[in-house]
């Protein structure tokens, strides 16, 4: 006896209903197999899709778990708890962000960066305000002096005041801006460099052609006009630019066009880490930035803050860069500028929406 696949013996020939007589296989409509076909290369194509969606959902998700392990680590945030009903997901939370000019060739705590942040998760809202570095500041109980001076100030007298600087900083730009200050970040130079490396460059669009050399730590700019993706030496000479020793010289610029350069790249940023490439980065990057930033935000509010911020919108981060008129050495801010970035803060704690 012959035996059929599935060893199974083989069908009779007629039509067990009505004995009618089955077509034969040359009788069959010709189009069946085209369509068995097409409707088979369907499948495969949509199981292919869904296997690169599965891995791909898989792997941000087990990159998240591995950056709640790295937290729980300790080795970014402050390893204390969180005061009750003070998450960032609960609450709006305020924020002070310096960089420093140090460098390995040139040690320093003066602050070419000064931003204040405020965020709220239930608007899902943000507020940056920057400062010029060379602004002068009369503020009661302070030294009249210029703002980027007062965290190497405080620096100086840590040991003494047994206050850390840091949170001096915070006092001080809380009182200067009318808002309390929850936490403060410090970044260095290198740190700048390594996370705009590890997310592969950022894109800017160079309004100048940018020229200075110093021998002496090390400087070398030369940016042309135009659209760019900078890496991290070049990022950092594009927000850094104040004039030229070149021949031709090219255009100076001001404590303004620096804020301004600053907060684009920032936006740029921004929009790089929400990429998925980014995602993928973010373990790297926090490494870089490890050994370059100090900060007092706790391991368990980093946790909170990318869960409840990840996928804030940049049309919902309102940037407030404040300007004045420049007399050597200092900065005159324009007070209609301060006050309107005082009350952009204050509405964002309060709830408001960005004004863009």
């Amino acid at each position: 006896m012959s035996i059929s696949k599935g060893s199974l013996p083989p069908r009779s020939s007629g039509n067990p209903r009505n004995n009618r007589p089955q077509p034969s296989a040359a009788s069959r409509p010709a189009q069946n197999k085209k369509s068995v076909k097409k409707r088979g290369a369907f499948a495969r194509a949509g199981k292919t899709l869904l296997m690169i969606l599965l891995i791909v959902i898989l792997a941000v998700l087990g990159y998240a778990g591995y950056l709640y392990w790295k937290f729980d680590q300790g080795s970014f945030g402050i390893d204390r708890a969180v005061p009750a009903g003070h998450s960032a997901a609960e609450r709006p939370i305020t924020m002070l962000l310096l960089g420093t000019d140090n460098r390995p060739k040139h040690p320093s705590n003066l602050t070419d960066v000064i931003m204040v942040a405020a965020l709220n998760p239930h608007t899902q809202s943000a507020t940056v305000v920057s400062i010029p570095r060379d602004t002068y500041v009369e503020l009661s109980g302070y030294k009249k002096t210029k703002i980027n001076e007062f965290y190497a100030r405080f620096k100086g007298k840590e040991k003494k005041s047994g206050i850390l600087a840091e949170d001096e900083m915070k006092t001080m730009m809380g009182k200067y801006l009318g808002v309390d200050i929850d936490y403060a970040t410090v970044l260095d130079f290198q740190g700048f460099r390594d996370v705009v490396d590890e997310l592969g460059g950022v894109d800017v669009n160079i309004s100048e052609n940018m020229c200075y050399t110093d021998s002496v730590d090390g400087t070398d700019i030369n940016l042309k006009k135009g659209q760019a993706q900078l890496n991290g030496d070049d990022a950092l000479d594009y927000v850094r630019y104040r004039k030229s020793n070149c021949s031709p010289k090219t255009k100076s610029s001001d404590d303004f066009d620096r804020n301004k350069r600053q907060n684009e790249v920032l936006n740029s940023l921004v929009g790089q880490m929400q990429s998925l490439g980014g995602v993928l980065k973010i373990g790297k990057v926090l490494d870089a930035v490890d050994d370059n930033m100090k900060t007092d935000i706790e391991n368990e509010q980093i946790k909170s803050m990318i869960s409840t911020y990840w996928k804030i919108s940049k049309s919902n981060i309102e940037f407030k860069p404040v300007t004045g008129t420049w007399r050597s050495p200092y900065v005159y801010i324009n007070g209609e500028e301060l006050d309107a970035a005082k009350k952009s803060l204050q509405n964002r704690i309060a709830g408001a929406a960005a004004q863009n």
